[in-house]
């Protein structure tokens, strides 16, 4: 049996939009471009880069969301394209842009995702409580509408949702957006203490610099829809020469990008319909 959680060959997506109503070109948008890497059963890897660089494609793909148009996605040991359904049941995945039923309480929504779990109700709401606890949010609040409650808390909120089932994936994409000091240390504390006690696999993206080196044990650089680096901590501030993660990336990321002419933008052709 495979050692790898997750397991990315050469994986690209692209999104093509019309130009004007009668015109017959379109402007096609590279988003991934042959994004390759692996992460072992129980690691944390994270993913750093800028607003558009094609993390959240990257999440999406690999949470079944969107269909890549090649290469090759395995997720404990199912692929994508073609067994969606199995990897849908092993994966939890938090977005910076979490939808809820806004009218309903914190605890009518996990209510109802534990439900299309098939998880028992008096277990689920258990469950729930003592994440939120863990993630510092008061008991309170619990049955309060969601569009009552803060961006940080209801993020905290979205968080639990990805945990409820334990799944043994969890696909995080700028998880801790929103959060204040003590509520993302309190995540971050959360996550190291799942990885610790379940093997918990984590992929983890993030401006956070700070937030990534503490968490993962290898971190790769996106930009431009392109992995351009991956390493430890410490390799890729070798490898550039820089004292600090943000250095390195920086360092790495430019030349990277200027050797290819193709500046910081995500990658853009024209092309017929």
């Amino acid at each position: 049996m495979s050692n790898l959680g997750i397991e990315v060959r050469s994986l690209s997506k692209s999104f093509s939009k019309r130009k004007g109503l009668v015109r017959t070109r379109r402007t096609v948008t590279r988003a991934l471009s042959e994004v390759s890497f692996e992460v072992a059963v129980g690691e944390t890897y994270g993913l750093l880069g800028p607003n558009g660089s094609g993390k959240s494609t990257l999440i999406r793909v690999l949470s079944t969301l969107l269909v890549p148009d090649s290469g090759e996605v395995r997720m404990l040991g199912h692929s994508i394209p073609g067994e969606e359904a199995e990897v849908r049941r092993l994966v939890g995945r938090v977005s910076v842009d979490a939808a809820f039923y806004k009218k309903l309480s914190a605890r009518e929504n996990l209510l109802y995702s534990a439900f299309l779990y098939g998880m028992e109700k008096a277990a689920a709401e258990r469950r729930a409580l003592e994440i939120l606890e863990a993630l510092g949010m008061e008991g309170e609040k619990f049955t309060d509408p969601l569009e009552e409650l803060s961006r940080g808390m209801q993020q905290k909120v979205a968080i639990t949702r990805a945990l409820l089932v334990n799944p043994p994936l969890l696909l995080l994409d700028e998880p801790t957006t929103g959060l204040d000091p003590k509520s993302r240390r309190d995540v971050q504390t959360f996550l190291e203490n799942l990885r610790g006690e379940h093997g918990t696999t984590i992929l983890l993206t993030s401006h956070d610099m700070a937030e990534t080196e503490r968490l993962c044990a290898r971190i790769g650089f996106i930009a431009g829809g392109r992995l351009i680096a991956e390493g430890t901590p410490d390799e890729l501030k070798r490898a550039s020469g820089a004292e600090t993660l943000d250095d390195a990336f920086i360092a790495l990321a430019g030349q990277k990008l200027d050797g290819e002419g193709g500046g910081k933008k995500t990658e853009k052709v024209l092309a017929e319909v």
